[in-house]
């Protein structure tokens, strides 16, 4: 079963430094309907102007992901890391008892869009820790490259959850499927691609997926896109439990 979404449809936020989509229900939107999928409960598209800073800022119960699509991103908490990813970037910062951290445009001159998505750990108070990698476009250039999960050279999370990203050239092809008790959200980051024979996915639109379930798509135009995996159901630790 699958469930497309549009890009008008997807909440839009307007901060003046800021813009951003917002996937799921978020700081001040909600919406019922709009509660993540299992684990992933927060997924945001956002665009910071040239200078612009989140400060110092705690989660509690979260694995912070982000994928650097444009720009400079520039990391800070409160553990004394630092540092900055360049686009193909991902990080993952488990906030689990008492850290904090920031993102900010680390381009006095350019703007930054990166996309920032939480797996709820199915482990409550985790201690904090960080990770990331950085990735070429030529490592995700006509497949899904994995960028998250339990295997080298992937960024690792406490959930059992996956990422892809791919770079599609017109005409190429990429296929997933999932299992029964899997679930997943597909991301047309740029481009347009076309959905087996069901749908023509373009910028900005999402698809959620349940299965069992085939995903199938076909770039009609350079096509970037990200793809995450994670259980249908979830048993809410730590702080969500009451949420």
């Amino acid at each position: 079963m699958h469930e497309i979404r549009r890009d008008a449809d997807i909440h839009r936020e307007e901060g003046g430094w800021f813009s951003a989509r917002w996937h799921f229900s978020f700081d001040r939107y909600r919406d019922p309907a709009q509660m993540g999928i299992g684990p992933l409960r927060v997924f945001n598209d956002d665009r910071l102007v040239a200078g612009a800073d989140w400060p110092m800022h705690p989660h509690a119960d979260v694995e912070g992901l982000t994928y650097v699509v444009e720009g400079t991103f520039a990391h800070a908490d409160s553990l004394g890391n630092d540092g900055q990813l360049q686009p193909g970037g991902v990080q993952r910062m488990t906030l689990g008892s008492g850290a904090e951290h920031s993102e900010r445009n680390g381009s006095d001159t350019e703007p930054m869009r990166f996309l920032q998505f939480w797996i709820l750990p199915d482990t409550p108070s985790l201690p904090p820790s960080i990770e990331q990698r950085q990735f070429t476009r030529q490592d995700r250039l006509g497949l899904l490259r994995k960028v998250v999960g339990d295997e080298p050279d992937t960024v690792s999370v406490h959930q059992d959850a996956s990422v892809w990203v791919a770079a599609l050239d017109p005409g190429t092809s990429v296929e997933h499927r999932f299992e029964d008790g899997r679930a997943g959200y597909c991301y047309l980051i740029d481009g347009e691609a076309r959905m087996s024979d069901v749908a023509t996915l373009a910028t900005g639109d999402a698809v959620k997926l349940f299965g069992p379930e085939e995903l199938s798509l076909t770039a009609t135009a350079n096509t970037e896109l990200i793809l995450i995996e994670v259980p249908n159901t979830y048993a809410p630790v730590g702080v969500w439990r009451r949420s």
